[in-house]
């Protein structure tokens, strides 16, 4: 398959993927397309493999922690405006804003983990892969990110379940 017919069909699925890794369309976007302008320079050896998918996203991740350290120091962060401050008039899209808004909070490896557990369904293993690390590595950093988005998100802890105590937020 061409290089152009395959990023075609896949562009949708990266796109989605990136967004939720980026918690951000326009850089998003941005990623997204450095990661196909690699992965076209490479096409011929990445075409050959048993999962070109997952070759593209591992460059989709690396282009988005990449893009953080590289453009940080460049790019003014807006930490005034908070997302999803307006008022919706439905919950559930006021809920996604709220937790699109904490997990824009979150380390990018943290963030990184996270998305390609729960958005790309992949296993301890393959995200060690993907990110080059061990899987204690990736559960630990799943950890550490949820327990930042029970504590930021008032979930209740367990020790909250077992006595009946409510926290005042």
């Amino acid at each position: 398959m061409r290089f152009d017919e395959w990023a075609k069909s896949r562009l949708a699925e990266l796109l989605r993927f990136a967004m939720v890794l980026c918690c951000d369309r326009g850089l998003a976007e941005d990623v997204v397309q450095d990661a196909l302008i690699k992965a076209h320079r490479r096409w011929d050896k990445i075409q050959r493999l048993d999962h070109p998918e997952a070759y593209v996203r591992r460059i989709v991740v690396n282009e988005y922690l990449n893009w953080r350290r590289k453009w940080s120091r460049f790019v003014p962060a807006d930490l005034s405006a908070e997302h999803g401050s307006t008022p919706d008039h439905a919950e559930q899209h006021a809920d996604r804003d709220q937790l699109v808004a904490e997990l824009a909070k979150l380390p990018p490896r943290q963030r990184a983990v996270l998305a390609l557990r729960y958005y790309g369904g992949l296993s301890d293993a393959e995200i060690a892969e993907t990110l080059s690390c061990r899987p204690s590595t990736v559960r630990s950093q799943a950890s550490r990110a949820l327990a930042t988005l029970r504590i930021e998100l008032g979930a209740p802890t367990q020790q909250t379940r077992e006595t009946g105590a409510s926290h005042a937020y």
